[in-house]
Formats: C-alpha cells, sequence, structure tokens
C-alpha cells in the first residue's frame, strides 16, 4: 500500500480528552490513517510520490465538519446584494439604493440575509423601500431564509394580488387589512410564487457558484458537512464535481420528506439511502416540523406576542409521526428541524413511539432546537436523539436584553431559555454543532466560538445571550469532531486522530483550546485534508 501524504512537526490533538497525542508525525493511504510516529519513523514511509509536509508545530485535529449546511441552496441565495451588515431600515434602503443605480432597465434585483431585526419591531413589509425600489422587480431574501419580500412589481409580474391558500400549514401571502400584499412572503410554498417568474441562472452558473462555496469552506477548515436538503439539482452538482475530483468535502446528504409525501414516497426515500460517490452519500431524511419563530410560523405550545406560531408545519402532525415510524422500521436515522417548544416536544413524542414499537439503535435528531423547557432537555438522552445546534444564531440574531424580534415574539420566559446548548449536554445529549449556512457564515472557527462566547460576533463587546449556556473550548470542539461522527454514526472511522479513521484533518497554527474565543475566528488554518488529500494548503506550507 503506498503511502500518499505523509504529516510532520505537528501537534496532534485528540478531541476526546483534549490533549496532544504522544506523536509528531502521520502517514496516511487510500484516504486512511496508516501510521502514527515520530518524524523519522513516518518519513521512512515516504517514497518519491509521497506528499510529505512539515507542518512546522501546527496543531492538527479530525476534520471539522458542520452538522448541518445547505450548500447548493446556500450558493444559490447568496448571490446579489449581501444586506447582512445592515442594522436598521436607513442603512438598507441606502443599500438598496445604490444596488438599483446599477441595474440595467427592467433586470431583477436580488438581495439576502435581512435582519428582521432591521424594522425595529415594526412590521416586515416593502412599504419602508417602496421609493427605491419603484418600478424594480425585487425578491429580499430574510436572513432565516423562510421568508422574503417581494418588491411591488415583483409580485405584479407574479399575478400576486391577494391571499393565497397552500398545502404547506404555514406557508403565507401576508396582506393588509385590505387584502393587500404587503410584501412578505412566508415558507417555501410563498416565496415560489415569485421565484418561479423571476430570471434564473444557468446550471452551469450555479455548479460553479456551488464549486467556489465550497473551496471557501475548506480553506476555512471544513472537512466535511452534514447536508440537510437533496433539492433539484443538487445531487446531480455533487456527483459532477466528486467525478471531476473537483469535490473537495465529505457530504452527508439528507433529502427532504414534505407534508403530503405519501408512504409510496418515504419507501421511495428509504430506496435511496447509501446512493452517492466518493465523497458524497445519501444518509437520513431531512423533515420540518415548524416554521421559524422571527416570522411567526415556529410551533409553540404557547402562542407568541403577536398570536402567531400556532401550528405545526405538518396540517396532520400525526401523519408526521406515522413517517417516523416508517423510517425508524428501515433503519433511516430523521433530522427535524424543530425550533418551538412545541415542535420539539412532539418529534421526541414521535421517536418514543417509534422506539417503543421497535426497539432497533436509529440515531434520530432535533435540529435547531431553539427554545425548550426544563422537562424536555433529558429526553434527548433518554431517546438517544441528537441535539443539533447553531449558537451563532443566538449570538447575531438576539440580545441579551431581549429586545430583539425573537425575544420579543416569545416573551421573558421564553427567551431567557435560548439555544440552550449546556443544559442539552449536561443533561447527556450528544450536542452537534454547525452553521445553517447560508443563514449565518459557515467558518467553523466563528461556530465553535460562538458557542463559547455567546455574543454579537460583529460586537464582541456587547454582552452575551445566556452565558449559562456556553459550551467550555473542548465541548465545542467535540460538537463538530466526535459528536459529528457519532451523529453520522460514523464514530468507529471518523472525528478521531486514530490508525483507521479516515484522513479527514485540519491544522492550524495554534492550539484552538487554548486561543481565546473571542480570537478564536482568526486562528489561521494551515492544512485541509480530506480523504488523505490537501485540499486548503496556506502558502506557509
Amino acid at each position: 500500500m503506498r503511502t500518499s501524504l505523509v504529516l510532520l512537526s505537528a501537534r496532534l490533538l485528540d478531541p476526546v480528552t483534549g490533549e496532544l497525542l504522544p506523536h509528531t508525525a502521520l502517514a496516511a493511504a487510500d484516504g486512511r490513517i496508516t501510521s502514527l510516529g515520530d518524524d523519522g519513523e513516518i518519513r521512512a514511509l515516504a517514497d518519491t510520490s509521497t506528499t510529505v509536509l512539515d507542518l512546522g508545530g501546527a496543531v492538527v485535529t479530525p476534520g471539522l465538519v458542520d452538522g448541518h449546511i445547505h450548500p447548493v441552496s446556500g450558493a444559490d441565495l447568496t448571490h446579489g446584494l449581501d444586506l447582512t451588515g445592515c442594522t436598521d431600515v436607513e442603512q438598507a434602503r441606502s443599500a438598496l439604493a445604490r444596488a438599483v443605480r446599477d441595474l440595467a432597465p427592467g433586470a431583477w434585483l436580488r438581495g439576502w440575509g435581512l435582519d428582521p431585526n432591521v424594522f425595529a419591531g415594526g412590521p416586515v413589509e416593502t412599504a419602508p423601500f417602496d421609493a427605491v425600489l419603484d418600478g424594480v422587480p425585487a425578491l429580499l431574501l430574510l436572513f432565516d431564509a423562510h421568508s422574503m419580500l417581494a418588491s411591488r412589481r415583483a409580485l405584479e409580474l407574479a399575478g400576486v394580488a391577494g391571499p393565497r391558500t397552500f398545502d404547506q400549514a404555514t406557508a403565507e401571502v401576508v396582506c393588509d387589512a385590505a387584502g393587500r400584499p404587503t410584501g412578505l412572503l412566508l415558507e417555501d410554498a410563498a416565496c415560489a410564487l415569485v421565484e418561479r417568474v423571476a430570471p434564473q441562472p444557468t446550471r452551469a452558473e450555479r455548479r460553479e457558484r456551488l464549486a467556489a462555496a465550497l473551496r471557501a469552506m475548506a480553506a476555512a477548515g471544513l472537512t466535511g458537512g452534514h447536508v440537510m436538503d437533496a433539492n433539484g439539482d443538487s445531487l446531480a452538482f455533487y456527483e459532477e464535481l466528486d467525478e471531476a475530483g473537483r469535490l473537495p468535502l465529505r457530504l452527508r446528504v439528507a433529502p427532504w420528506c414534505q407534508p403530503g409525501t405519501g408512504m409510496d414516497g418515504v419507501r421511495a426515500l428509504i430506496a435511496q439511502q447509501g446512493a452517492g460517490g466518493r465523497l458524497w452519500q445519501t444518509r437520513g431524511v431531512k423533515i420540518f416540523m415548524d416554521g421559524t419563530i422571527d416570522n411567526g410560523t415556529a410551533w409553540l405550545e404557547h402562542p407568541d406576542c403577536h398570536g402567531e406560531s400556532r401550528h405545526a408545519f405538518w396540517p396532520d402532525p400525526e401523519e408526521y409521526t406515522r413517517v417516523i415510524g416508517e423510517l425508524h422500521r428501515a433503519g433511516v436515522p430523521s433530522a427535524t428541524h424543530a425550533i418551538g417548544d412545541a415542535a420539539v416536544r412532539h418529534v421526541l413524542d414521535a421517536v418514543q413511539k417509534a422506539k417503543a414499537e421497535d426497539s432497533r439503535p436509529v440515531r434520530h435528531r432535533v435540529e435547531h432546537i431553539e427554545t425548550v423547557p426544563d422537562d424536555t432537555l433529558r429526553r434527548f438522552a433518554e431517546l438517544g436523539v441528537v441535539a443539533s445546534m447553531q449558537p451563532t444564531h443566538c449570538c447575531d440574531f438576539t440580545r441579551a436584553d431581549h429586545t430583539d424580534n425573537w425575544s420579543r415574539r416569545l416573551g421573558e420566559e421564553r427567551a431567557s431559555r435560548a439555544w440552550r446548548c449546556r443544559d442539552l449536554h449536561d443533561s447527556g445529549a450528544v450536542v452537534v454543532l454547525g452553521s445553517d449556512w447560508p443563514i449565518a457564515p459557515h467558518p467553523p472557527l466563528g461556530v465553535m466560538a460562538g458557542a463559547r462566547h455567546r455574543r454579537p460576533s460583529r460586537d464582541l463587546t456587547r454582552p452575551p445571550h445566556g452565558p449559562e449556556q456556553a459550551l467550555t473550548a473542548l465541548e465545542a470542539l467535540q460538537g463538530m469532531t466526535v459528536n459529528a461522527a457519532y451523529a453520522a454514526g460514523e464514530e468507529h472511522e471518523a472525528g478521531r486522530i486514530a490508525v483507521g479513521h479516515r484522513a479527514d484533518l485540519t491544522a492550524f497554527g495554534d492550539n484552538p483550546l487554548t486561543t481565546a474565543a473571542t480570537e478564536l475566528p482568526d486562528l489561521p488554518v494551515l492544512l485541509t485534508v480530506v480523504d488523505g488529500e490537501p485540499v486548503h494548503r496556506d502558502t506557509r506550507l
């Protein structure tokens, strides 16, 4: 077996103990770690065809894995005007005005990342932008990617002049008291009314945007991701990039199961499991139990302050329960988007029922878990359900004083139990960390930093939201290594630096466990290795 890669002068970090291993070098072949030892004995394994890198004391961890990303839709949605830096209506209006000046006549304006806190508690609608968007067809995606604002001209071109009904229980064309659309569209079904008349990029353009996004992820230290959709051309794009040697991450893809799928559709999803290529594979099924708190489409046990967030995403939640049972009996893990307390409780109830009827060990997961009461916490460990968390959502979209849109909607009691990473960990749950890109930035060091400091990444001088829910440096690293491997059922071959494990590795300029949380996002990523091959290499190496 030919040694393909040798790394020398490394500090190898064990994410289980937090200690450095008693080795300074490793060798890899056929995508696996084959030897650990000192520089001399490992160097002797190399031949003229081996890539040999002296890391100069860099700290190497198992490859970082994002527990929740949307690469294809993210590459699509983050094209256009970046509104993530806008903090009030005036800033957003000015950004839109500048973009309009550069538009060709009749062209559509696309924006993304708009935070509803821009509206300072007022209605989320296009009215503040009507003057600058007069006659301009525009689609402005809100940061949660579950809602968007469509300009008056865009609504006109789409023929949307009033309310509509949808199979998705939480989808809505929001209208005023006179029945006129305000511009706010909630959930995919409503957004699609206008999306389908907007110009679309070519397939080749979309594939290249995806390739660029994946390269950026690898450069940030990611070696893999748990992909929570397989919509449109996603699987074909992964296959094409993989076959061309252009897929720089290992991807585990969970296709969606939507209301109305039916048991034939569920069985088709089961049959699809395992399909894939060298670096990507279909594993698991993604399901939505609710929407988001910010746009009033979450499922809460008690309505929010606007009387919203009262309904499940599934018109009949018991149909969801039957789907979970069918997947469980087939040994297929589910990953359910559940943000509100009622949604999380229903998911846990469904898993409990499935396990009572069939005792096989299937690792189901809940995604997001933004607010839950005390009695829900222990059930994750009791049922073996993985808690998949995105701490940067708390950092960047809520505030410690609860004056943000998310907190105001929930009220003080529920806002005080935001993103309970610490409580879930201490109750025995396996906590996996991710970004939910494009909802939040994908660099994993920023995700781990947010889990530790819980402060707004744009202003680290501001107070943390729920500092008692912070994770330690080691726990944050585990959330993107050993815990991510466990959630995928891959702990026997991933998440550790050990002989026989995958040669998926990330090398840093210093130890991420001893780097201050506020400085962690700036820690240099020197090397990213996937399947034994460098996919990112700093010029210093």
